[in-house]
């Protein structure tokens, strides 16, 4: 969506999402938005389904080239080896 429209707050703070971007992002009736706010901005988010299938894949390019096994384990013997109380 390459168009910046103008939605009005009514009197009970409710807005009306514009029908170009409710089929853009294919939200329908009874869906969910996450809230977000950045930098005196309001962001809404289309809630996912389903979080795990959202979040695949997320920052995979931090973890090209590294042995996940090798960390997972330097990890955990940083666990053991931490004094306790």
């Amino acid at each position: 969506m390459t168009e910046t429209i103008s939605v009005k707050v009514s009197n009970r703070y409710q807005i009306a999402l514009p029908s170009l971007a409710r089929k853009e992002l294919n939200i329908r009736a009874g869906d969910r938005l996450l809230v977000d706010i950045q930098d005196g901005m309001i962001i809404l988010l289309p809630q996912p389904q389903d979080y795990v299938e959202y979040l695949t894949g997320l920052h995979k390019d931090i973890w090209q080239n590294i042995n996940t096994t090798s960390y997972l384990q330097q990890e955990r013997d940083a666990w053991q080896a931490s004094p306790t109380d």
